[in-house]
């Protein structure tokens, strides 16, 4: 389990904790929102289900941005495998939404899809607990989604990328996830350098096999996360941050 260091955030330009202060603002104006009908995120997204199925994506066919080339879907596993855990988005961006030099990882196993679309990077993972609240954040290896590779310093380029910028199937879930990786920008850049840690470490101990396809190797990296507590954070990196 990685830890943060919240002290960090003073080191971050005020107009970044200034976005990521109105990203945690607009978290918690969608909970309040749903809260008003006792709904939450994550039964909001699969309201109309009349069967929720373990590993099935919600909802059918992803929710995918045309114009940022963002994309998210949730998801659940069995319980005894990750507990504490409702289930989980999982975030992405296609090449088509990416900066031009930015590609895949050299990585001995690469093999373009047949569609250069399918090129795409998975940016984070959000946790969802029982009561429809984000716990914690993670990385996975890249057998998990289907995702293609791209190096952290990539990854990072990305983040500030993502956006589901329309009301379909719900506005409040989109507005939500958006903001989500937002708000925990600083978090999720750390995480995606433990990731590459972990892969390359696991490498050397594993020579001769694909680290990327070795299915003993799931979650490359986690970290927990309170969004009241990430708040009270970027304030108090307010009073210290830089120009």
């Amino acid at each position: 389990m990685e830890e943060f260091d919240t002290d960090l955030l003073a080191a971050l330009p005020r107009r970044t904790l200034f976005d990521m202060r109105d990203a945690g603002e607009r978290v918690l104006e969608c909970h309040r929102i749903l809260d008003n009908t006792d709904d939450n995120i994550v039964g909001e997204l699969i309201k109309n289900v009349e069967t929720f199925y373990e590993w099935n994506h919600y909802p059918d066919g992803d929710i995918y941005d045309s114009i940022s080339h963002s994309q998210f879907y949730y998801h659940a596993h069995p319980p005894e495998g990750r507990p504490g855990e409702h289930g989980h988005f999982h975030t992405f961006i296609r090449p088509k939404g990416m900066p031009d030099d930015v590609k895949p990882a050299a990585v001995p196993d690469y093999e373009a899809p047949e569609d250069p679309d399918d090129n795409l990077s998975h940016i984070i993972a959000i946790s969802m607990d029982s009561a429809g609240l984000p716990i914690k954040l993670f990385t996975t290896n890249r057998w998990v989604t289907g995702e293609v590779w791209f190096t952290a310093a990539d990854v990072h380029r990305l983040i500030g990328l993502f956006q589901i910028d329309h009301a379909q199937p719900s506005w409040p879930v989109n507005l939500w996830i958006t903001s989500m990786v937002q708000l925990f920008d600083p978090q999720i850049r750390a995480l995606v350098l433990a990731r590459d840690r972990t892969v390359s470490d696991w490498a050397d101990q594993h020579p001769g096999t694909s680290v990327f396809e070795n299915q003993e190797l799931e979650v490359t990296s986690e970290m927990d996360i309170d969004i009241d507590a990430q708040r009270t954070a970027i304030e108090a990196a307010l009073k210290q941050a830089k120009d």
